[in-house]
């Protein structure tokens, strides 16, 4: 690493991006993930736990007053917000302050709003708390998918990042199956077991939390920000402990980028890089993330009134079949994830987009002939969602790798942040009044909208898609501050 004095922001001449990318897996990126990437896990737990308990919350003697309707409307809805207002706050933060700093903060915040949710004992608490728990969770995707996709070498990028991201099933799976134990009346009384269940979340969540505090700040982020020196001993300390843990001799770095160290990148010039020079990666960013949201609310949101009012499964035994579709939820990314790196992103995100946009549309033909049971819609959706959920946390990957270095963060907010209030508000209104119908043909139309949302899609990606497998993130996508 060299540094040229050029004025007030000296000129950086460095490896450090090609060094953290020719790196070989090692014990050391498993602790990466394990503290960085296992957050989503939470996320899972923390809506499905939600989703499970809205009957037993507005149940006489469960200790809040509280009605299920402001449960599945109000405090929905402002967590929803929670997660957008958190996302852009908090992802701008992470640019301008770094990304274990946000890391930390944002998980504290998480675990402070999800133990006081436990103890609430009135709605207007319940609401605070879960608007705060939303802020806490939308800024941990700016930061932690910055602080994966910047240590994570480049030929793993793809698939570690889609593993990482379906975890949420997981997470969600385990919500389900636990709400199941905890709000049985015969292990539980009505007003602990649900306050139990929050508790799950604090427990990962400090685990999460005592291993993330050993995960180092983004070296990629402290060379264009006056802190090389930092960065080349973080990048140093990384080499050695590979090394040591794999008996891997290292190779030698071969590319090199010379950055302009500068003050923080204003919000209008961030506005202007994205929208304008890379107007067609904004197009991309917002189909994916709006296709996503549409189809997994055309099937996830309403999936227990549809197998309640259709196929007479009742409420109790509702988790069990929501289980087995977290299952193929979380299968995808991790057959398909490496498909991602070897076969590349364009092929491989416009295949699934389009092709779980089609099975969806199959679905909805069956169904609307009614020759379903719950079983085999059932089955239906894990197909649907086993390519879905590939596809869904491919647009995650997607913002995180195709835009500058200072704007990465942000980026990622507000991607989120659209598809989240799209998905989160927008769906549940639109698909909540044709699910509770109780037409069948209401039903398919609901299907037909997400799945013609998610077939186009894919087809901006086929034609706008960025060819990114395998390449450095600075070659993508060239940090603001790179002298040309």
């Amino acid at each position: 690493m060299t540094t040229t004095d050029s004025g007030e922001f000296p000129e950086v001449r460095t490896r450090i991006p090609a060094r953290l990318d020719r790196l070989p897996w090692s014990p050391w990126h498993w602790r990466i993930i394990i503290g960085l990437g296992t957050v989503w896990i939470l996320d899972g737990l923390e809506v499905t736990i939600v989703g499970n308990i809205v009957v037993r919350l507005a149940e006489e003697g469960s200790g809040i007053k509280i009605t299920t309707a402001q449960v599945t409307t109000t405090a929905a809805a402002l967590y929803v917000a929670g997660a957008c207002v958190g996302a852009l706050v908090f992802g701008r933060l992470t640019d301008l302050f770094g990304r274990k700093k946000l890391f930390l903060i944002t998980l504290a915040v998480y675990l402070a709003a999800t133990a006081a949710t436990a103890f609430s004992g009135s709605a207007w608490f319940f609401f605070l708390c879960r608007f705060v728990t939303g802020l806490g969770i939308g800024g941990e995707y700016a930061a932690i998918n910055s602080a994966i996709d910047e240590l994570i070498p480049s030929r793993l990028r793809g698939r570690i990042d889609l593993i990482i991201n379906g975890t949420f099933w997981a997470g969600a799976a385990l919500g389900a199956l636990a709400s199941v134990l905890l709000l049985n009346t015969d292990l539980f009384p009505e007003n602990v077991g649900w306050r139990l269940a929050f508790g799950l979340g604090v427990v990962l969540g400090v685990v999460i939390l005592l291993v993330r505090r050993h995960v180092p700040e983004s070296p990629r982020w402290l060379m264009v920000h006056g802190r090389e020196e930092e960065a080349d001993r973080i990048v140093t300390a990384v080499e050695q402990k590979v090394h040591d843990e794999t008996g891997t001799a290292l190779p030698v770095p071969e590319e090199e980028i010379t950055v302009r160290q500068r003050g923080s990148i204003g919000f209008l010039e961030i506005i202007r890089t994205v929208f304008s020079q890379y107007r067609k990666r904004a197009i991309l960013g917002l189909s994916l993330f709006i296709g996503q949201a549409f189809l997994y609310n055309s099937i996830t949101f309403g999936y227990a009134v549809i197998l309640e009012k259709f196929f007479g499964v009742g409420t109790g035994s509702a988790a069990y079949y929501f289980a087995v579709i977290c299952v193929g939820n979380l299968l995808g990314p991790l057959i398909l994830g490496h498909f991602f790196d070897s076969v590349g992103r364009v092929p491989m995100i416009a295949g699934t987009y389009i092709l779980s946009g089609v099975l969806l549309f199959g679905t909805a033909m069956l169904f609307q002939n009614g020759v379903l049971t719950a079983t085999t819609m059932t089955v239906c959706w894990c197909v649907v969602l086993f390519f879905a959920s590939a596809g869904a946390s491919s647009a995650y990957l997607t913002v995180s790798e195709v835009f500058p270095l200072e704007t990465r963060a942000m980026c990622i907010s507000f991607f989120y942040a659209v598809g989240t209030a799209l998905g989160g508000i927008t769906g549940p209104i639109l698909f909540n009044g044709l699910v509770s119908s109780g037409k069948p043909s209401d039903t398919t139309l609901a299907f037909c909208i997400g799945a013609a949302l998610m077939v186009g899609a894919g087809i901006v990606e086929a034609f706008l898609g960025v060819k990114s497998e395998r390449k450095s993130l600075e070659s993508i996508a060239q940090p603001l501050s790179a002298v040309r």
